[in-house]
């Protein structure tokens, strides 16, 4: 009989021990995850405020599609001006040899800087990286007039956490999902705004 309450009590100690180690271990896990996953997702969400930046610039305004984002970057081309002569040269002016040129670039080999993306890369911006099922971002773009009367071009681009965790533990998410509602701050990234004047910002920044 004390054999047998020995190997019980063995037993209760490792399933406790189990379930203690599983409790510190899991939201670690499930951390690391969760910021191998942002850091790829924010990536891209720069990328978009990146290209809807270039639209505006062209455009005067941001689009809530990402079709047209998409036609923009891979059809479209932005105007600039260089200086041929030096406007510091008198003589130069004087004899209008001074003048500026314009000249236009494909807008996918310019708004992006060095950084060179391919075609493939632009046409999987709608997609949230490692979403469940390819779910795709909300993108949503309009105007929103400031308390001074000003009405400002702005967008927001979304990926709730439930798009791209929710196969990880549910209760780590729960808590995750509660903790930023319970501050009224948005439960997953996002970038931009529509109901305030961000300048573009992210909510991660």
């Amino acid at each position: 009989m004390k054999k047998v309450i020995q190997i019980v009590l063995a037993v209760v100690i490792v399933i406790l021990g189990y379930i203690l180690v599983d409790q510190i271990v899991t939201p670690l896990r499930f951390q690391a995850e969760q910021a191998r996953r942002e850091a790829a997702i924010i990536e891209r969400l720069k990328d978009i405020r990146t290209a809807e930046r270039a639209y505006k610039q062209l455009y005067q305004q941001y689009t809530g599609s990402f079709d047209t984002l998409i036609h923009f970057l891979l059809n479209d081309s932005l105007e600039y001006e260089k200086a041929i002569g030096s406007a510091d040269d008198s003589l130069a002016v004087a004899k209008g040899l001074v003048k500026r040129e314009k000249f236009k670039v494909a807008a996918i080999d310019t708004v992006f800087g060095a950084r060179k993306l391919t075609p493939e890369m632009i046409k999987d911006f709608p997609y949230i990286p490692h979403s469940i099922d390819k779910a795709k971002f909300y993108l949503e773009a309009g105007v929103f007039t400031t308390e001074s009367g000003v009405v400002v071009p702005v967008f927001e681009v979304r990926a709730p956490y439930k798009l791209y965790l929710s196969d990880l533990d549910a209760q780590e998410l729960r808590n995750l999902v509660d903790d930023r509602e319970k501050l009224d701050k948005y439960p997953g990234l996002k970038v931009g705004a529509m109901n305030q004047a961000t300048n573009d910002a992210g909510n991660w920044e």
